[in-house]
């Protein structure tokens, strides 16, 4: 692998131009396929196998006018307080709102709160149902407006106006200003850490590239696929991740390389043999991670894990090829500027020499006549220290990532809805008037469909028992299409849509209906929005534990691999898990907690995103092998050249502490971002992917993993001797490329030390 990385990286440099041009060829051929494709579909959700996606299709297939119906808009009118909404006054305000809403060319019909059963008990709030002859996804702001200006009218007639639906406009445009100031950091942190502008612009170029190419191929395709808009979301916030996380990998090496005396060529070649090799099997790791929700046999996560992936993958083939050839344009200004000077063609002036020789004497002067002057840097000297307390560091991260981690026992899930809005949105405002005037289970009602050849009937004899049943607020009447084989009817609970209860109640009502299949001859089944909400998150919750087998098994067997070790591998996978149980434990105690919820401008506590949990553990995981190989495989390359153990772990945080530190800070700020904005499901989702890299990298890596290799000593690299004969010889650590090519130019003044020098 080292050897075939390192001819690759080698021939990229030389061939800078054709690489480059290669590149752009594909972001522009990309580009235009995306521009001149057809619009991506609008998104479908669907759950295969589930009781709901077959009540779905079944109504699909019987009541295909139902099924048809566009997008709807719920509006709500309620009277001043002390005031009826019946009065002959609020009437005809209500009346002039109705006719209103049907003024609109894209509106098919409207309903009367007074014509139907749609005034509250007490005579205070009624509403009116709007139904549109598209689908939510073809309206435009024409429509958005009409529909505004239609309330505000009933709002000016002295009426509490609101709207929910799928018809009403959802600002989901982020503001922007939490991801620049993420990109910011991102900028400066390269910066220090390179002390380049040329190396520091290079990880944001490369990564833009890949990002482009990826995100413009998932465009083309969509029509082609079924990729809806949305599928693109994960894949540019992982192409953008690990674009700059492998970029940053491979510039770091070349100017270690370049620093210890190879020339450009040798030390291109060398930066990708060995860390392209870490790269490459990183990329495997996050590519097999994200493959993996296809097992949740959620169509719409199965097509944005592979989306993802392909960018992963792109940005996998960018670091081995196009950085490098982008190092060939810039050879020696990626070097910080103090170390460029002894790569100049021109000979030093006799002032120069001068300063270099005093430089020379000074540091001289600070040593022991024939001491070895050691340069080290804060990585060492953490590796030293945790070297001589590795039980003490070891507790504190178990115990402190466990600590934290303890919330997420009491860990709730569940979806998103109008009712987990912010309280100052309108369909929020909606939601909690038809709770307070009809019931908490008004906003969630199930549908039953009951399959006969009386369907009527039955679906009555059904709706009589299910109306008995503790829990149920109200059943209405059953409606059968026309041939009379198939009719459906509403049940209302007593309990909200995201309350236990009515997930005990769905449950109970299901064994019911099993039950009466055999004694009414049909099949009933129960669904609606919120029975699809509880088999979703029941579908996630049955997936979760394959998944995770999967994509660790997977990742140990690569790991495996890469290091040549059981034990290491099996760490990795063990921190992982801490890292994202102590991550799903913040999340629980700020979101649904409430614990600092106004530090984090969290509104209301809510129930965890069912989504958020099997997302988190793909990206995270990905992440957490991307530090592992790049901390681990350094260490490894000691080790496989004649290192102790203790010198292999110091090594490996000398050369690669910085760089994963660096990395890990520039996922937290773009991370960070996110809970900057207004909707608190995204800053759910930024708050879980910082946190989670926080204590990955900092805790696990950076302590727990350091600490467990000076317990374990050489046995940390053990391998039985049969397994080692059967598995192929990989070469990731580059032993190899020998010591390849030196310098054709002045070694520098300023070298890094080797390996060997690190412990005394």
């Amino acid at each position: 692998m080292a050897t075939l990385l390192y001819k690759l990286g080698r021939f990229t440099f030389r061939r800078r131009g054709v690489t480059a041009l290669l590149w752009l060829l594909v972001l522009f051929g990309t580009g235009f396929a995306a521009s001149s494709a057809p619009t991506p579909p609008a998104d479908t959700f669907s759950m295969p196998g589930t009781e709901s996606q077959k009540a779905f299709d079944l109504l699909e297939e019987k009541f295909p006018a139902a099924s048809a119906e566009g997008a709807s808009a719920r509006v709500v009118v309620r009277a001043p307080d002390g005031e009826r909404i019946t009065t002959p006054e609020h009437k005809a305000a209500v009346a002039d709102l109705v006719a209103g809403l049907g003024k609109d060319p894209k509106v098919s019909r409207v309903t009367d709160p007074f014509a139907g059963d749609a005034v509250s008990k007490d005579g205070t709030t009624a509403y009116a149902v709007a139904t549109y002859k598209v689908a939510a996804t073809e309206l435009v702001d024409k429509q958005h407006d009409a529909l505004e200006k239609t309330l505000q009218s009933g709002r000016d007639a002295g009426l509490t106006v609101e709207a929910g639906g799928d018809a009403v406009k959802v600002d989901v445009a982020m503001g922007g200003t939490g991801e620049q100031i993420g990109v910011l950091i991102s900028a400066v942190v390269l910066l220090m850490t390179f002390g380049s502008l040329i190396a520091a612009g290079m990880p944001l170029l490369t990564a833009l590239v890949g990002v482009g190419a990826g995100i413009s191929a998932i465009t083309a395709l969509g029509s082609t696929l079924g990729l809806s808009a949305t599928t693109s979301n994960l894949a540019m916030m992982l192409g953008l991740a690990v674009g700059i996380d492998y970029a940053l990998f491979i510039v770091s090496r070349y100017r270690s390389e370049m620093l210890e005396g190879h020339d450009r060529q040798e030390a291109a070649g060398r930066a990708v043999g060995t860390a392209g090799s870490a790269v490459v099997f990183a990329g495997l790791t996050v590519i097999v991670a994200l493959a993996g929700l296809s097992v949740v046999n959620v169509p719409l996560l199965t097509k944005m894990g592979l989306a993802a992936a392909g960018t992963v993958a792109i940005a996998v083939l960018i670091a081995i090829t196009l950085v490098p050839a982008l190092l060939g344009f810039a050879p020696v200004r990626v070097l910080r500027r103090r170390d460029r000077a002894a790569f100049r063609t021109k000979p030093l002036s006799a002032r120069q020499e001068r300063k270099a020789a005093k430089r020379e004497a000074k540091r001289a002067g600070k040593q022991a006549p024939g001491q070895v002057k050691e340069r080290s840097n804060l990585g060492t000297r953490w590796a030293r220290y945790v070297l001589r307390h590795p039980v003490a560091v070891l507790l504190v991260g178990v115990i402190g990532l466990g600590a934290v981690a303890l919330p997420a026992a009491d860990l709730e899930l569940g979806l998103p809805g109008e009712g987990t809005m912010a309280t100052d949105t309108t369909q929020r405002k909606a939601y909690d008037m038809l709770s307070e005037s009809f019931g908490d289970g008004f906003n969630g009602p199930l549908m039953v469909t009951v399959e006969s050849d009386d369907a009527a009937a039955a679906a009555k004899t059904v709706g009589d028992r299910f109306a008995e049943q503790d829990g149920v607020a109200s059943v209405a009447p059953a409606a059968a299409n026309k041939p009379g084989d198939t009719a459906i009817f509403n049940v209302v609970p007593d309990s909200g849509p995201n309350e236990g209860a009515t997930e005990e109640l769905v449950r109970s009502l299901r064994k019911i209906a099993g039950g009466m299949e055999g004694d009414t001859g049909s099949e009933i089944l129960i669904t609606g929005q919120t029975a699809l909400f509880i088999d979703f998150s029941r579908t996630l919750d049955d997936a979760l534990l394959p998944y995770l087998g999967l994509v660790v098994g997977l990742a140990f067997l690569l790991l495996m691999l890469v290091f040549r070790s059981l034990l290491v591998p099996f760490k990795a996978a063990l921190g992982f898990m801490l890292s994202v149980g102590a991550a799903l434990g913040a999340v629980v105690a700020v979101f649904q907690k409430g614990w600092l919820a106004d530090v984090f401008g969290v509104e209301q506590p809510n129930p965890v995103m069912s989504t958020l949990p099997i997302l988190m553990i793909g990206v995270v995981f990905g992440l957490a092998m991307d530090y592992e190989v790049f901390l681990v495989s350094r260490m490894r390359e000691a080790y496989a050249h004649g290192a102790t153990a203790g010198e292999a772990v110091v090594a490996g945080f000398h050369y690669g502490g910085r760089v994963v530190s660096a990395a890990a800070i520039i996922m937290i700020s773009v991370f960070s971002g996110f809970i900057a904005e207004d909707n608190d499901l995204i800053k759910m989702m930024g708050f879980a992917l910082a946190s989670a890299v926080l204590f990955d990298a900092f805790v696990v890596r950076m302590a727990i993993v350091p600490a467990l290799f000076a317990l374990l000593g050489t046995k940390a690299w053990w391998l039985p001797k049969w397994l080692d004969r059967l598995l192929p010889n990989l070469d990731v650590e580059g032993t190899k490329l020998g010591g390849g090519a030196t310098a054709d130019v002045p070694a520098p003044r300023r070298s890094e030390p080797r390996e060997h020098e690190l412990i005394r």
